[in-house]
Formats: structure tokens, C-alpha cells, sequence
């Protein structure tokens, strides 16, 4: 918003739109953090679309927009989303129970982040010590 505080990104593959890589949270000053919350169509799973989106995302909030931290809340049961986390490196910061609303219930999350100082090269450069995927 007009706040600055989210950042929305579209995702395309191909030319076409794939998904969405949302920064929200935005808070500046001391805190100087964000939260990344993510989706890909499940039909384009396993191709590196997912990883590489929020790698650069997570490289443009720690460079230019200038923030310190990035957070990314994740369902224990989201085991597609856990990988994502997993390629990436970043560090298990805690475990909210009963964190959001969704479904009609509180759902608890894993809380993974990075700051800066974690960040010795861009995060999207983490991406070429993966496998390539197939085809």
C-alpha cells in the first residue's frame, strides 16, 4: 500500500502468470523486518520457480528496499513450502502454535528468517549449488 508496508510480486513462467510472492509486515526503524508468504501453481511444481522467486525477492528486500530481516511462516504440514526454506538456507527460528486464522482455525506455523549479515553472497547465487530439476 501506499504505507509501504507490502511489497507484491507476480510470478511468470514462460511468459505466463505462475503465482505470487507477497512481502508484508514492513517495519522499518529498529525492527527493520518482513514477512515473505508465497504460492506457485501446482501444475509448474518442481521445475525451481518457487525458490528462485522468493531467492530474489529475499535479495531485493535485504538490498534495496533496505531491510535487516526477513521472516517466512510456514504450516508444519506444507512440506512443498518447507523445501523451499530448506534450498534457500534459511534458519528455523521458532514454533508458533495456533499462529493464524485459516480455515476456519488457528493453524500453527514454523518461523524460519535470515538477516543481512546471514547474506555473504545474493541469495538467488544459493540456487546454482542445487540440482537442476529434470527435463
Amino acid at each position: 500500500g501506499k504505507e509501504g508496508t507490502m511489497l507484491p510480486f507476480v510470478v511468470t513462467y514462460g511468459g505466463k502468470f505462475a503465482g505470487q510472492v507477497n512481502v508484508s509486515n514492513i517495519v522499518h526503524g529498529a525492527l527493520s523486518s518482513a514477512t515473505i508468504g508465497y504460492w506457485v501453481d501446482g501444475a509448474l511444481a518442481g521445475r525451481g520457480i518457487t525458490p528462485t522467486a522468493v531467492a530474489l525477492v529475499i535479495d531485493h528486500c535485504l538490498g534495496p528496499v533496505g531491510l535487516h530481516r526477513i521472516e517466512i511462516d510456514i504450516r508444519p504440514e506444507n512440506a512443498a513450502s518447507l523445501r523451499v526454506v530448506e534450498k534457500l538456507g534459511l534458519r528455523r527460528e521458532g514454533y508458533y502454535e495456533r499462529y493464524l486464522d485459516i480455515d476456519g482455525d488457528w493453524r500453527d506455523h514454523i518461523a524460519f528468517a535470515i538477516t543481512r549479515e546471514e547474506l555473504t553472497t545474493r541469495m538467488v547465487s544459493r540456487l546454482s549449488r542445487l540440482p537442476s530439476p529434470p527435463g
